[in-house]
């Protein structure tokens, strides 16, 4: 049984560093349920309770954050929700069609169609559409780093 929750603790671990990227898994919740399975499939061992608490913190901060970030990106550059909106299509549509880097570019694209809809023109649109980017890719960044922190401690208290 030990074995089996070990490994089911690296599935998830995985399929959560993957969600990072993938925008309707939930990436960092996913790596965290890892180490909470791993603490149970070792009797509560490797972990303290102090270190599960500050990393499910963590987890909630991030994924917030996966969220407010594309937004704050939009309103630093003048975007608008329409172009925030149809960033986050851009961004799912571009993994299915052109993955990994759909992703970055349908984002892109996404937002600029966005911004045009919204009624923004030339480079004001441009503009706005690059905050928006820029706010995804921090995003994205942040999840890959701290699911990648997670996948890091979990190897280390395998061993």
């Amino acid at each position: 049984m030990t074995i089996t929750l070990i490994v089911l603790g690296l599935i998830l671990a995985l399929i959560g560093l993957a969600g990072c990227i993938i925008p309707v898994i939930p990436g960092p919740v996913l790596s965290f349920l890892a180490l909470i399975i791993l603490s149970f499939a070792k009797d509560w061992e490797p972990f303290s309770s102090t270190f599960l608490m500050i990393i499910a913190g963590l987890t909630l901060l991030v994924s917030l954050l996966d969220y407010v970030a594309p937004v704050f990106g939009a309103k630093k550059y003048g975007g608008s929700k329409s172009g925030v909106w149809c960033s986050v299509l851009g961004m799912v549509l571009g993994i299915f069609f052109f993955p990994p880097w759909g992703m970055l570019f349908g984002a892109f694209a996404g937002a600029i169609a966005g911004e045009w809809l919204a009624g923004k023109e030339g480079r004001e649109s441009l503009q706005a559409a690059w905050g928006v980017f820029v706010g995804n890719v921090v995003g994205t960044g942040l999840k890959l780093a701290f699911c990648g922190v997670i996948l890091f401690f979990y190897i280390k208290a395998l061993f």
